[in-house]
């Protein structure tokens, strides 16, 4: 098969080629480059592939780190200098073809404390079966149900590489059959305290008792099949500092996976949140953004519509001896009579963006700033294009809170017109 010219990276992290008009979405590939793939996907309006061959390799290619990279972080091929400016261009195109926002090349900025690796508080992991017969990490081949044996990841905190190895000596010891397993995830916190939580197929006659220490202080077993709790053993939560505010969270709890980056992106937000203000933050989590702003604020209304993390956010809350703020479990879209023409709205939703209902309530009731964080830049970008008749945006900016893949986040301030 005829080697293949990358056009440039696209929303999502592939190189973009066409081959007889034909859209071809590639992994291990950089713009310039011109390659050879293997399909993964062939349709008649598009594909997907994995270059196997760089016949004239881009000057920004560096060597990754890993063997895995596809699986976790697949632009460690790409330097860092052009990781953040293709982060960049690929924002400019996206806020302009979904939002309709014509923004200058240096009014954009992105921010980051340029740690490439070692900044992630959390992993994911799956397992395999090595020749051996050992059962070892592994993580999903991109774009397929086959694994790639693992022993970490250079993305983690050093303190979950070690935890992960660890509970993989246990479990091998413990001769647990790679049928029943199913994940493992890792969390730590600044003070490098871990939790583990180990999800499993079917129910085991004995009970999993690893030893904990001081920097294992808890170790879980769920049930892979509901994602309940089975049983645990010490600490089920770790504690972390945010801008002097404690926040806990659990295993399962949604919380920021590069902390750094994250309060870089909370100080900016603090600049549009004014003193003595009424807010809504909705798809609040654990609270992470508002009650480590809290003080300043009159009131503060925080709703998340998954349980476990409302009752992390009014521990939170106590834990912090905050008595301005009130924390409900509920869907956004179920709390609309929280927005109002008086308050400040806080967003930070999943990757689908916001419920029609929070935007159709929004332009109803005109309020005054709506500051939105996004980890999803498409459907930013279109809820930005939903709102602009009313509101005009007083503040843009880019957070490479992923270093290595080709996620970003926005903050985007948005001022009633």
């Amino acid at each position: 098969m005829p080697p293949i010219h990358i056009e440039k990276l696209i929303f999502g992290g592939q190189g973009l080629a066409r081959v007889d008009g034909k859209a071809v979405f590639v992994w291990n590939a950089l713009p310039g480059e011109d390659v050879e793939v293997d399909y993964t996907i062939n349709k008649k309006n598009f594909a997907e592939a994995v270059a196997v061959k760089i016949i004239n390799p881009s000057p920004d290619r560096i060597a990754p780190q890993e063997q895995s990279f596809l699986s976790t972080s697949p632009w460690q091929i790409l330097s860092w200098p052009a990781e953040n400016e293709w982060k960049k261009q690929i924002a400019l195109e996206t806020y302009r073809r979904n939002g309709g926002l014509e923004i200058k090349e240096n009014e954009l900025k992105i921010e980051s404390d340029d740690a490439q690796f070692g900044y992630r508080n959390k992993m994911e992991f799956y397992f395999d079966r090595l020749p051996d017969g050992q059962i070892t990490l592994a993580f999903l081949n991109r774009g397929e149900t086959t694994k790639i044996p693992a022993d970490g990841s250079v993305l983690a905190r050093p303190i979950i590489n070690k935890y992960a190895n660890y509970l993989i000596d246990f479990i091998n010891e413990n001769k647990l059959a790679l049928s029943v397993l199913n994940k493992l995830i890792i969390k730590c916190n600044r003070q490098d305290q871990v939790i583990a939580g180990l999800f499993l197929n079917q129910k085991l006659s004995k009970k999993l008792s690893p030893a904990l220490n001081d920097e294992l202080i808890g170790f879980s077993v769920f049930n892979a099949n509901n994602n309940e709790l089975t049983y645990s053993l010490g600490q089920n939560y770790l504690e972390d500092k945010i801008m002097d505010t404690a926040i806990q969270h659990g295993i399962q709890t949604f919380f920021q996976i590069n902390l750094p980056v994250f309060e870089r992106a909370l100080k900016d937000i603090a600049g549009f949140v004014e003193k003595n203000t009424p807010l809504v933050d909705y798809y609040s989590g654990t609270g992470a953004i508002t009650l480590p702003l809290a003080k300043k604020l009159q009131s503060v209304l925080l709703v998340e519509s998954n349980p476990e993390a409302a009752e992390y956010t009014k521990t939170n809350i106590l834990l912090n001896k905050l008595t301005n703020c009130e924390a409900i479990c509920s869907p956004s879209e179920k709390m609309l009579e929280a927005i109002d023409e008086n308050k400040t709205i806080i967003v930070d939703p999943p990757r689908a963006g916001l419920d029609k209902k929070i935007i159709d309530r929004i332009i109803s009731q005109k309020p005054p700033r709506v500051i939105y964080l996004s980890c999803d830049l498409s459907t930013q970008a279109r809820d930005i294009k939903y709102l602009s008749e009313l509101y005009k945006v007083s503040f843009l900016k880019l957070y490479n809170f992923f270093p290595r893949t080709p996620h970003i986040e926005g903050l985007c301030v948005l001022d009633i017109r």
